[in-house]
């Protein structure tokens, strides 16, 4: 393991200014996407919308990383540049989905746990010699219902860990991703308790696993209520409270925090980033690791067609500088309303 190596790919993820790119929906994913908008999920299709985005030089501007699908790391383009060298062109770093999805664990109360460990050592070399310096594995935890289960957290803690430590032992930064869901009717203080659980317990496999913290990327949920709660909460009360959270949990040693937005809008998920880092008094960086909150809008705008390229890549920059902005506390609706 090259530690330095290691903490200088966090740190250029988390820089100031810029923020991760998540383009790593699975085909089935994105195929809920594209019926959205009306165009055929065809290996030529997904290529041709990816290849757009990573085209955008200005809004690439905005991105440090990008997470990308099994599908589209070996893919080129259509005038057969490889798509990773696409993003490397515009000083952005390359990196993998290795997770291969979840199953539900057994005599957990429906908890499910993320698969993928089996042959990850084999695979993690690959994508290491394609140009990829960064990985992403996801955990997720529903908060409804009673869950999760010690042995859910546990199963779903303990596979991160080992995943983050084969990707070290390969000199890839891992992106741990223990992700609580906001789908249920749980109030906020239920979303806190339970990701506070979840991030001490990640830590505590991380530590007894020998993983390197100054060699990772945290990308944790926001501290927000279920889409199907009774009461809502201000912006001010997520990103007090995130925050809070997260320092009672996340050691100073690790170099930054990414923020999934989790199905949050568009507009919300940046009002959120912006506000913790103006209120600030945090060790690590905070910035952005979206897919739906980057790019639901250009795929609306650009909706399989040719000439509607240029108008996708003007709302993929709209949405890339307005979350750059937040990295830095400085976004505002005004601000938002002037570029729009």
């Amino acid at each position: 393991m090259n530690l330095d190596a290691l903490n200088k790919v966090a740190n250029r993820l988390v820089e100031p200014g810029r923020g991760i790119l998540a383009a790593d929906e699975s085909n089935a994913t994105i195929k809920k996407r594209f019926d959205g908008i009306g165009v055929e999920c065809t290996e030529d299709n997904r290529r041709d919308y990816r290849e757009m985005m990573f085209r955008a030089k200005d809004a690439m501007s905005f991105v440090s990383g990008v997470i990308l699908y099994d599908e589209t790391i070996w893919q080129n383009g259509k005038d057969g540049t490889p798509l990773v060298k696409l993003i490397e062109d515009v000083n952005s770093i390359p990196g993998i989905k290795v997770d291969e999805g979840t199953r539900e664990l057994a005599g957990a109360r429906g908890d499910l746990v993320t698969r993928g460990l089996d042959k990850l050592h084999e695979r993690l070399p690959k994508y290491h010699e394609k140009g990829a310096r960064f990985a992403k594995w996801r955990a997720v935890i529903d908060p409804t219902n009673g869950r999760p289960s010690y042995a859910g957290l546990v199963a779903n803690a303990h596979a991160l860990a080992r995943y983050a430590n084969l990707c070290q032992e390969f000199d890839i930064v891992p992106i741990v991703e223990p992700e609580v869901l906001m789908d249920g009717d749980n109030d906020i203080d239920t979303t806190y308790a339970v990701t506070e659980w979840v991030l001490k317990e990640t830590f505590q496999q991380l530590y007894y696993l020998n993983v390197a913290l100054e060699g990772i990327v945290l990308k944790p949920n926001m501290i927000v209520p279920g889409k199907k709660a009774a009461k809502q909460a201000s912006v001010d009360e997520v990103a007090e409270k995130t925050i809070r959270c997260l320092k009672a949990c996340v050691p100073s040693a690790v170099p930054g925090i990414a923020y999934l937005s989790g199905g949050q809008s568009d507009e919300l998920a940046t009002a959120h980033l912006s506000r913790m880092n103006q209120i600030g008094g945090f060790p690590w960086k905070m910035t952005f690791s979206y897919g739906r909150a980057l790019q639901a809008a250009p795929q609306k705008a650009w909706s399989g067609k040719a000439e509607q390229v240029e108008a996708a890549q003007k709302a993929f920059l709209h949405r890339a500088r307005m979350n750059g902005l937040a990295s830095l506390g400085k976004w505002n609706e005004t601000l938002e309303r002037e570029a729009a």
